[in-house]
C-alpha cells in the first residue's frame, strides 16, 4: 500500500479562461481521499497551496500573467522536491505541471534516481514563452522541463528532463511549430491515429519496459481532462474531439498500476463550472483509483434512470 500526499493547486492563471481554481475542491467533493484510503492506502490531504508575489517575467506582449505563473511554479516545485511518498497534485490548470514535473525531477536528482514523464493529453505543451501566440503558459510545461531555452524569468531547473525519457499519448492538436520542435528530440509522440491503428496497450507497453530497463527510475504521471473525449468527460475548457474511451482510459491506469513504476501524479484542467454534477471529477477519481490498484472487476453494476 503507497504513503499518498493529497496537494491541492488551486492555479488559474496559465490560461485566460477561469475556473480550474474550483478543481481541487470538487476533487475533494467527489470523494478522492475516501476512495483512495478505502483501497487500503494511507491518504493525507496537505491542503491546498498558494504562491507568493508574483515574480518579475520579462514581458514579452501576448503573455497571460506570466508572473504569477513563474510564482506558482517555484512554490510548487519546492512542495514537489521537499514531498514524500506518492503525491497527487490536484489541479487547476495545466500550468502546475511546470512546477509539479520541475520538483519531482529535482527529488529524483537530489535521490540520484532516473526520471521520466508520461503526458496524457490532447496537446503537447510544447511551446515557449517566445513561440506561444495565445500566451496561455498551459501549454509551456514539456517544454519548460526539458529546458528548452526562452523561459527568462522563470525558475532555473535543478534537473532537466531528457526529452528521450518523455512519452506523449493522446495526442490530436498540435501546433505545426511544436511538432517541429519536438520531432528533432527523441521524444516518443503517440497521437490518437496512431493509437486507432494500434491500440492503447502497445505504445504504453514500450515506454514502461524502457523505464523498468532503468535503474530504480521514478515516473510521474500528468493527466489532462482532454486526454479524454468529451463525451464522457466534459468538465474541461479545452474540449478535442476523438480523446480516450472510458476503457482506453482504465486500461492506461491499470496497466501503469501493474508495472509498479509511478511516483507521482497531475491531475489537471478540471473546470466544475464546465463539468455536468460532478461526472467529469468523479470519472478522473475513478481513474485514478484504477491507477492504485482497483480493477474493472471491482466495479459495481449502476442501476439504469
Amino acid at each position: 500500500m503507497a504513503d499518498i500526499t493529497l496537494i491541492g493547486v488551486p492555479i488559474d492563471c496559465g490560461k485566460e479562461r477561469a475556473g480550474c481554481l474550483m478543481g481541487p475542491d470538487a476533487y475533494r467533493v467527489a470523494g478522492i481521499e475516501g476512495t483512495l484510503t478505502a483501497l487500503g492506502h494511507r491518504v493525507r490531504d496537505a491542503g491546498n497551496l498558494a504562491p507568493g508575489a508574483d515574480w518579475d517575467v520579462p514581458g514579452m506582449g501576448v503573455l497571460h500573467r506570466p508572473g504569477a505563473v513563474a510564482a506558482w511554479t517555484d512554490a510548487i516545485a519546492r512542495t514537489a522536491r521537499s514531498s514524500r511518498g506518492l503525491p497527487i497534485f490536484l489541479g487547476g490548470d495545466h500550468a502546475l505541471a511546470l512546477g509539479s514535473i520541475a520538483g519531482m525531477a529535482a527529488r529524483a536528482a537530489d535521490l540520484g534516481r532516473p526520471f521520466f514523464l508520461l503526458w496524457l493529453d490532447a496537446h503537447s505543451d510544447f511551446h515557449t514563452l517566445r513561440t506561444t501566440r495565445s500566451g496561455n503558459l498551459h501549454g509551456t510545461p514539456v517544454a519548460y522541463v526539458t529546458g528548452q531555452p526562452d523561459f527568462e524569468g522563470f525558475p532555473p531547473l535543478i534537473r532537466a528532463v531528457p526529452p528521450d525519457h518523455v512519452a506523449m499519448i493522446g495526442l490530436r492538436s498540435v501546433d505545426p511549430g511544436e511538432r517541429d520542435r519536438l520531432s528533432g528530440t527523441g521524444a516518443r509522440t503517440h497521437d490518437m491515429r496512431e493509437i486507432d491503428e494500434t491500440g492503447m496497450a502497445a505504445p504504453l507497453r514500450d515506454f514502461l519496459e524502457c523505464v523498468a530497463a532503468a535503474r530504480d527510475p521514478m515516473l510521474h504521471v500528468s493527466l489532462d481532462v482532454d486526454f479524454l473525449d468529451p463525451s464522457i468527460a466534459p468538465g474541461v475548457g479545452t474540449t478535442v474531439p476523438g480523446g480516450a474511451t472510458f476503457r482506453e482510459a482504465h486500461l492506461v491506469m491499470e496497466m501503469l498500476s501493474e508495472s509498479g513504476l509511478v511516483t507521482s501524479l497531475d491531475l489537471v484542467e478540471l473546470n466544475p463550472a464546465l463539468d455536468e454534477r460532478g461526472r467529469t471529477a468523479r470519472l478522473m477519481i475513478e481513474l485514478t483509483a484504477s491507477l492504485m490498484g482497483k480493477r474493472v472487476f471491482d466495479r459495481p453494476t449502476r442501476p439504469r434512470g
